[in-house]
């Protein structure tokens, strides 16, 4: 019953956001435009429920000459690659506002396990012991407030399946208030230092 209300909430919500939140979207655009002239939103492949492909949309962080579906960590020099304006978006988590129109869509919800890349085979497979790969990914998730950048990929999946089990209203909003804490202390964010950084993103 509750995947029903979810997904109603989930279209509101982002809907709303993206209602209130223009003005810092086009803020947002201008500021990547005039940084570097390159394209503002940056498309990825990731894998959504039940392991059906989608693309996920971010502000672009990185150079138009960054090596495209490569994790940051495997980048010889990542900092080297990231803008000005990125590293901003990246410790903010701004990047990932452009999400809500994969909310709105239907790729995504609020809150579920981060949407692997297409190629995270280890974690798809370590997600698929324990159902993770069954429900909508999320903007933001249990593991994300558990350590983020800093959790082996094995201790991630443990994380999206105990989400799994505990799906409920009040557990979703106990993890949206604790993901704007750990926004604001940047808590968990390893830029390019550790094997489970595996966004892979520009």
């Amino acid at each position: 019953m509750y995947i029903k209300i979810k997904r109603i909430l989930d279209f509101v919500l982002s809907l709303a956001a993206l209602l209130i939140f223009w003005w810092l979207f086009v803020i947002i655009a201008l500021l990547i435009k005039l940084e570097d002239g390159g394209n503002i939103i940056f498309r990825q492949r990731r894998i959504g429920i039940h392991k059906k492909e989608f693309s996920i949309y971010k502000f672009r962080t990185m150079k138009m000459d960054t090596p495209k579906d490569i994790p940051t960590h495997m980048l010889k020099d990542p900092q080297s690659y990231i803008t000005k304006t990125g590293a901003f978006l990246r410790r903010s988590s701004l990047d990932e506002l452009p999400q809500l129109f994969n909310i709105l869509k239907g790729d995504m919800s609020i809150v579920g396990p981060r949407p692997a890349l297409y190629n995270q085979y280890d974690l798809i497979k370590e997600r698929d012991k324990y159902g993770a790969n069954d429900i909508m990914p999320g903007l933001t998730g249990w593991a994300q407030i558990n350590g983020r950048d800093e959790l082996p990929i094995t201790v991630k999946a443990e994380y999206d399946g105990e989400y799994v089990k505990k799906m409920s209203f009040l557990f979703d909003i106990n993890i949206v208030i604790k993901t704007v804490f750990s926004v604001f202390t940047a808590d968990g964010v390893m830029e390019g230092r550790h094997e489970s950084n595996t966004d892979g993103r520009k």
